[in-house]
């Protein structure tokens, strides 16, 4: 989501695309973006079966990994080149996270460690802006879910726990199109602005619709372990819930945006 979100600050800097019609990519982005969180929840998959076995990252990475470098090595048009270097890059990404994963495992028997979450799940307002914190360093919402996945699989961290780091991280990615709409165009700033206030105002609704019904219900999978499904599943459910709910508001967003980015008066 980021680098579409940078793309159309892009667009609309040149006047390819005009603010009205980015908003609507924005919120599609969003919606995108999880199918990452998706394709690492592969990896808990447990079955016998060979093909069940095949749809897991660190069964079929190695092949993409393999086709890549046969299009890079072999393959004299550059579009082949291109697509090889995305599935490599793809395969890396996917044998950096089970490694990542093997890497945090010994965690599971840290009381510091666990406390850290536990505090989370305590004060949700301090585990939203850990999430949101994370996410600005690295830039990248995919990242640091697949991260917080990796560090799922220790059994450590609660859903209670992992719900405010989620949606801090979506309010997080989105430094990437503040800083790329830097020195660009009025417009270009205000689909950076649209993308910042889709997520602020998704997350605080959904946070309060989620504790509000929580208070009353009381969800009993909030103190269950997170898995790396339950992380996906929790990711996509925020920006499906957000863009239905803003989606109907588009234009409200994006006069929301034109107002804090306002023209000079003599434009």
């Amino acid at each position: 989501s980021s680098a579409t979100t940078v793309m159309l600050v892009g667009f609309v800097n040149s006047g390819i695309m005009k603010l009205s019609q980015a908003v609507g990519i924005i919120f599609g982005a969003n919606i995108g973006t999880t199918i990452t969180a998706w394709i690492l929840s592969l990896t808990g998959l447990e079955s016998s079966n060979f093909w069940v076995q095949m749809l897991k990252p660190t069964s079929f990475s190695p092949i993409l990994a393999i086709l890549g470098i046969a299009l890079i090595t072999f393959s004299k048009k550059d579009k082949y080149k291109d697509v090889g270097t995305i599935l490599v890059s793809f395969a890396v990404l996917m044998f950096g996270m089970d490694m990542m994963s093997d890497a945090v495992a010994g965690l599971k028997s840290s009381e510091s460690f666990t406390s850290i979450f536990t505090m989370f799940a305590d004060n949700p307002l301090l585990g939203l802006l850990a999430g949101a914190l994370l996410t600005a360093v690295i830039q990248s919402s995919s990242a640091s879910v697949g991260i917080l996945q990796a560090l799922s699989s220790t059994g450590a961290i609660t859903f209670g726990g992992a719900v405010p780091i989620i949606l801090g991280q979506n309010i997080g990615t989105c430094v990437t199109a503040l800083i790329s709409s830097m020195g660009a165009s009025k417009n270009a700033k205000r689909a950076a602005f649209v993308h910042l206030y889709f997520n602020i105002i998704g997350t605080l609704t959904f946070m309060a619709a989620f504790y509000g019904i929580n208070a009353f219900v009381d969800f009993a999978f909030m103190n269950d372990s997170a898995n790396a499904m339950g992380i996906a599943v929790v990711h996509t459910a925020f920006n499906v819930f957000a863009t239905a709910l803003l989606l109907p508001f588009a234009n409200g967003l994006e006069k929301l945006a034109t107002v804090t980015v306002r023209d000079k008066k003599n434009e």
